[in-house]
């Protein structure tokens, strides 16, 4: 266990602790993360919190960039809120989705290092979900259910926190009419790293 610590924490001190390094360094990355979703605006009118499950590869090469790519998909879940319910004909309103990444993060230099090693990060990407819009109502409504499929580009710019193999993620996640915050916990785990 030792071993595999150092060959995880070495490299990535190197790469990240301020000062450009000597050596050449290639990582390839694999993480996971959940966490909830927080629904803002007008989002916020027929949705209550959700949850958000992703998995991401990402990948850096300190000679030719000083940050870290990425991809990454994910599962997203947004129940209709209670309140919605109560004003509209709906027996059930919910939203799934599955998002698509690209971006990229960079790590700062390290706040804490002899202990444990904290480094503040920031990201930013463009995005791609497709949604599944599930419309159920009222047997006094006299309406009959249906489902919507539909897609939307947006974005999303987040901050945090890394231990590099857990790190803590807060982000902004933009799509028209479907604004939210998340809060991602995520396990990250070297595949491949050259030094």
């Amino acid at each position: 266990m030792k071993k595999i610590l150092f060959l995880v924490v070495i490299p990535f001190i190197t790469i990240f602790a301020g000062e450009p390094p000597a050596e050449r360094a290639i990582g390839l990355f694999f993480s996971v993360g959940v966490g909830p979703r927080f629904p803002i605006g007008n989002f916020s009118n027929s949705t209550d919190l959700g949850y958000g499950l992703n998995v991401e590869l990402s990948y850096t090469d300190n000679e030719i960039m000083p940050f870290f790519l990425f991809v990454k998909g994910g599962y997203e879940q947004f129940p209709g809120s209670q309140k919605f319910y109560q004003v509209t004909s709906y027996s059930n309103y919910s939203i799934n989705s599955i998002p698509l990444s690209l971006g990229a993060r960079y790590y700062f230099k390290p706040l804490l290092e002899n202990i444990l090693l904290f480094i503040p990060m920031a990201e930013a990407s463009v995005n791609f979900n497709n949604y599944s819009i599930l419309h159920q109502f009222k047997e006094s409504a006299n309406r009959n259910n249906y489902t919507v499929n539909m897609s939307k580009f947006g974005f999303s710019a987040g901050i945090g926190f890394s231990t590099f193999l857990v790190e803590l993620l807060g982000s902004y996640n933009y799509y028209q009419s479907n604004e939210f915050l998340s809060m991602d916990l995520k396990i990250r785990l070297p595949l491949y790293i050259i030094y």
